[in-house]
């Protein structure tokens, strides 16, 4: 009896392993876990790419039509060639030159906002 029992058991045993081996045969045309982890992780970070502004607050500012701009803000000037100057001068070292043109929009742009004459200590950007 002992005998049978044990073929019984090895035989069973036999089996387990070969449909163990079959299953595992069977997933390899699957990706693997760890695959697919990455796999979704890739997607995740390709959406929130498109999510976010791609440009880096290292990178420089997009470069604007100073000429342009600076004519459209100094036009009311009493001192025109002067006040187109200084734009000019303000906008190609900030990229920005804020709309209108008045004194009320100034500090929609920082950096022309704030630049100052050394010399004089006054506002630089008109």
């Amino acid at each position: 009896m002992k005998k049978q029992q044990i073929l019984l058991l090895l035989h069973v045993l036999f089996f387990l392993f070969m449909v163990a081996l079959a299953a595992a045969a069977a997933t390899d045309d699957d990706p693997q876990p760890l695959q697919v982890v990455m796999q979704v992780q890739q997607q995740q970070h390709s959406r929130w790419r498109m999510m976010v502004n791609t440009r880096s607050l290292l990178q420089a500012p997009p470069k604007i039509d100073c000429p342009s701009t600076c004519l459209v803000r100094c036009c009311n000037n009493w001192n025109n060639q002067m006040c187109n100057k200084m734009c000019n001068v303000c906008c190609s070292r900030c990229s920005c030159v804020p709309p209108g043109t008045g004194q009320d929009t100034r500090h929609l742009c920082p950096c022309y906002d704030t630049m100052v004459n050394p010399h004089t200590g006054k506002l630089k950007c008109p």
